[in-house]
């Protein structure tokens, strides 16, 4: 394998998690693949988690259900691996962009056969399912608002979670625009500004909350979220023209 960086007792764990799969599917186990923050380098021992993509000739449930005690192992609860067959990936690539640009952005085959290589993905698809994730996640938000704006833990908690998966969205429509995005959310958001000449103030200031180097107060806190939704939809207006 090749060194990662890991703690020991994580890469002992990984080592281990992967020869009880191969004990467990022998010759139906076609490939394990390491993807994300750990295959990239940039794996944090605090907030980072292992992710597998998992490659058998079977994933049915049946099939599955011999390595669920595995799975809810304390040992391997980092480890985040997902079951898909060859067929599926390559008749899923259209429906998912977003998740096979990520993971052919930063992987390490850890066994078997590189399943990614080659594997081709359509800027128009990506372009869709961009503007998709970005209206639901936008409806989603107005209605949650009306519950939770009353409540700053719940309501701050969701904007937190809001601008990391909105984030991530919008880090893939840079790849519309041709370019290769940056990982850092820092750097992200200065791609985004300079692509397509965003006011960054609100996303600086709830990354500025999120990372604990300001305090909001149940104003700003609201005052935050509102002008949050509007760049929000400002970015989806942008989306929708392209």
């Amino acid at each position: 394998m090749k060194e990662l960086n890991l703690i020991p007792k994580l890469k002992d764990a990984l080592e281990d998690f992967i020869q009880r799969l191969k004990d467990k599917y022998q010759d139906a186990l076609i490939s394990i693949i390491l993807y994300g923050s750990t295959a990239s380098g940039e794996f944090t021992d605090k907030h980072s988690n292992i992710n597998l993509l998992v490659v058998l000739n079977d994933t049915s449930l049946e099939n599955l259900s011999k390595v669920s005690d595995l799975i809810n192992r304390k040992r391997f609860e980092r480890f985040h691996p997902v079951f898909f067959t060859r067929d599926y990936i390559n008749t899923s690539c259209d429906i998912f962009p977003i998740e096979f640009l990520d993971m052919k952005e930063n992987y390490l085959v850890l066994f078997g056969n590189d399943v990614l290589e080659g594997l081709k993905i359509d800027i128009k698809n990506l372009r869709f399912q961009c503007e998709q994730e970005l209206k639901a996640k936008l409806i989603n938000l107005r209605q949650l608002y009306l519950r939770l704006n009353k409540d700053k833990v719940a309501l701050q908690s969701l904007l937190f979670k809001s601008f990391t998966s909105i984030l991530h969205i919008l880090r893939n429509v840079l790849r519309i625009k041709g370019k290769k995005p940056p990982y850092l959310k820092r750097d992200i958001l200065k791609e985004l500004a300079l692509e397509f000449q965003i006011d960054l103030k609100v996303w600086d200031k709830v990354f500025a909350a999120k990372n604990k180097q300001i305090k909001l107060n149940n104003k700003d806190l609201e005052d935050l979220f509102i002008n949050f939704v509007k760049e929000s939809e400002k970015i989806v207006d942008i989306v929708d023209r392209l």
